[in-house]
C-alpha cells in the first residue's frame, strides 16, 4: 500500500511547490489553484502593499487547513510502519515544512514587528515550534536526509517571515514590474531555489555582491535595504535569541556626497595623523559592520578610479586597511551596490574598472521606471500616492491628501505625464500639493527657457528623432537666422533646413534671446 493516494499525491505536489515558489510572482496563485481546486478564489493579484483585502487570503487559509489534516494522517500512517517511497517522504516532509511554517506565522510576524520596533522580541514559542518540528519531521527522519535542526528550521522560518515584509512594506504597487521588482529582490536573498538555500547556502551568500541599476528616484536603497534585513541570523535556542538584530545591520553610504579622502576615512577608517583633521583612530564602515551586516554603496558609478581599487580588494580578498596602517583587517559582511550610471558606458570612456564590475554584478537587480510601471498598471499611481501620503502626514488623513494629489495630477498633468524623476518626483508632487496645492514640474519651469526645454526632453527621451531634428534645426537656425549657414553646422540640405524650422520654437527662441 503506497504512503498517497492520487488525490493526495496531487494536492502534496501543489503544496510541496508553494512551500518554495517565491510568493511575489503569479505562479504562486497557480499552484494555489492546482492545491485547492474549484475552492480558489480570486485574492489580490500579486501581492504587495498597496492591496487591502480586508482580511487573511482564504485560500491559505483552506491550504493550511488541508496540509494539517494530511499531515496527520501520514505522520499516523508512517508511525504505523506504511511503506513510502523516497518521493513520497519528500512530499510529505515538504508538506510538513508548509505546515510548520504556517502554523507559527503570526507568531513570526509578531517577532519581526517587534524588532521592527527596536525592541526585543518574545521567541518563548520556540519550544512549540521544536515539539512540533519532533512530532511531524521524526517519522520521515531516518529514512530521509537532512534531518532537520529545529533552531535552523526556526531561523529559516524567521527569515521567510521577515524577508516577506520587508519586501512587501518596501516596493509599493501591483503592477507586473513592480512585481518582477519583489521577486528579484526575493531571488537576490535566497537565491532560485530554496530548497538549495535552506539546505547549504544560508551562510554563503554574504560572500555575493550585489549592484543595483536603475533610474535615479526609483528606490534602489529600498532593495538594499530589504535585501540587508532579510539575511539569515542564527538562532540560540538555549538564550531563545538571535545574534544579531536586523534594525542595526544596514549601514548606507552615498559615494557621490564626500570627497575621495573622506570616502576612504568613511569606509576603510584612518589612524590617528593620517591627513589633515584626522586627531583620533577611527573604524570605518567596512570594520565596524559585523559578519551578517551589509554595506550599501550608493551612486558607486560616480567613485574615483584610485578608491575603486581599494574598493576591488575588499571585494577580492576581503581585506583592507586603515588611512595610515599597514595592518590587514578583514570585512565580513556582505556588500550592495547601486548606480544610475550605465557603467558599460563608463568602463568604455575609462572611468570605471572593468574587473571592479565583475566583481560587483555576481547579482544583479533593475529598478524599473515609473514610467515604466505606470505603462503596465496606471491605477498604480494611486497605491503610491496614498503610500507617500502616510509618510508625509500619518495614516488618519493620508486618504484624503492621496484622492487630493490624484485629482491635481488628472486635472494638471495627466495620466500620461512621464515623471522624469520617478517616484522622487512622485513624492516632492505630494509635498508641494500637501502644501501649495499645486506642483510644477522641473520640465514645466524648463519650458520658459526653451533651449532648457529641448534638454530636459532629450535626457527625458520623450521626443521622436524627428522632432529632435526639427527642434536642432530650429535652435541653430535661431542663432545664425541663416538657412545656409544652418545647413552647413548640421550637414543638411538648405531645403530641409528650411522645411525643419517650427516657426512658433522660433519665435519663443528669438524672443528668449532678446
Amino acid at each position: 500500500m503506497a504512503l498517497l493516494n492520487d488525490s493526495e499525491r496531487d494536492f502534496a505536489t501543489a503544496v510541496s511547490h508553494l512551500a518554495y515558489v517565491n510568493p511575489f510572482l503569479p505562479e504562486r496563485i497557480e499552484w494555489e489553484r492546482r492545491a485547492i481546486g474549484e475552492e480558489h478564489v480570486p485574492f489580490g493579484g500579486v501581492w504587495h502593499a498597496g492591496v487591502d483585502p480586508g482580511g487573511p487570503n482564504p485560500n491559505e487559509v483552506r491550504i493550511a487547513a488541508r496540509s494539517e489534516a494530511l499531515a496527520e494522517g501520514l505522520r499516523e500512517r508512517l508511525a504505523g510502519g506504511t511503506r513510502a517511497s523516497a518521493e513520497e517522504l519528500e512530499l510529505y516532509q515538504d508538506l510538513a515544512l508548509y505546515l510548520l511554517y504556517y502554523r507559527y506565522n503570526a507568531q513570526l510576524y509578531e517577532a519581526v514587528v517587534v524588532g521592527e520596533r527596536g525592541r526585543k522580541p518574545d521567541l518563548g514559542f520556540f519550544a512549540d515550534f521544536a515539539a512540533d518540528c519532533e512530532r511531524f519531521l521524526a517519522p520521515a527522519a531516518g529514512r530521509l536526509r537532512p534531518r532537520f535542526d529545529p533552531a535552523h528550521l526556526f531561523a529559516c522560518c524567521f527569515q521567510v517571515r521577515r524577508a516577506f515584509h520587508s519586501i512587501f512594506s518596501s516596493i509599493i504597487g501591483g503592477s507586473m514590474p513592480a512585481a518582477r521588482l519583489r521577486a528579484q529582490i526575493w531571488q537576490s536573498i535566497f537565491t532560485h531555489d530554496l530548497r538549495r538555500y535552506q539546505r547549504s547556502l544560508y551562510l554563503r551568500l554574504g560572500d555575493v555582491t550585489t549592484l543595483v541599476t536603475g533610474p535615479s528616484g526609483t528606490g534602489k536603497e529600498l532593495v538594499a535595504r530589504a535585501i540587508a534585513l532579510s539575511r539569515y541570523i542564527p538562532f540560540d535556542p538555549a538564550t531563545r535569541s538571535f545574534g544579531e538584530r536586523p534594525d542595526e545591520s544596514f549601514f548606507p553610504f552615498n559615494l557621490s556626497a564626500l570627497s575621495p579622502t573622506l570616502i576612504e576615512s568613511e569606509l576603510f577608517g584612518h589612524r590617528r595623523g593620517a591627513f589633515t583633521g584626522a586627531i583620533a583612530e577611527r573604524a570605518g564602515w567596512f570594520e565596524v559592520c559585523p559578519p551578517l551586516g551589509t554595506v550599501f554603496l550608493d551612486e558607486i558609478g560616480e567613485v574615483d578610479v584610485a578608491i575603486q581599487v581599494k574598493l576591488l580588494r575588499v571585494l577580492e580578498t576581503r581585506t583592507f586597511q586603515r588611512l595610515g596602517d599597514t595592518r590587514d583587517l578583514r570585512f565580513r559582511g556582505k556588500v550592495v551596490a547601486a548606480t544610475h550610471r550605465d557603467l558599460a558606458d563608463e568602463m568604455e570612456a575609462g572611468r570605471f574598472r572593468e574587473d571592479l564590475y565583475y566583481r560587483l554584478c555576481s547579482d544583479r537587480i533593475e529598478t524599473p521606471s515609473l514610467a515604466e510601471r505606470l505603462r503596465d498598471s496606471p491605477q498604480e499611481i494611486s497605491d503610491l500616492v496614498l503610500f507617500l501620503a502616510q509618510r508625509q502626514v500619518g495614516e488618519e488623513p493620508a486618504a484624503e491628501l492621496a484622492r487630493e494629489v490624484v485629482a491635481w495630477i488628472d486635472r494638471r498633468l495627466g495620466r500620461d505625464y512621464p515623471w522624469p524623476g520617478n517616484v522622487r518626483e512622485l513624492a516632492q508632487c505630494v509635498s508641494n500639493v500637501l502644501i501649495r496645492r499645486e506642483y510644477l514640474p522641473a520640465a514645466r519651469v524648463a519650458a520658459s527657457d526653451p533651449r532648457r526645454a529641448l534638454v530636459e526632453e532629450i535626457l527625458a527621451a520623450r521626443l521622436s528623432a524627428e522632432e529632435v531634428l526639427g527642434r536642432y534645426c530650429t535652435l541653430v537656425y535661431a542663432e545664425t537666422g541663416s538657412y545656409q549657414e544652418t545647413a552647413r553646422r548640421l550637414g543638411l540640405d538648405r531645403r530641409t533646413v528650411k522645411t525643419r524650422v517650427d516657426p512658433e520654437l522660433l519665435a519663443r527662441l528669438q524672443g528668449r534671446r532678446s
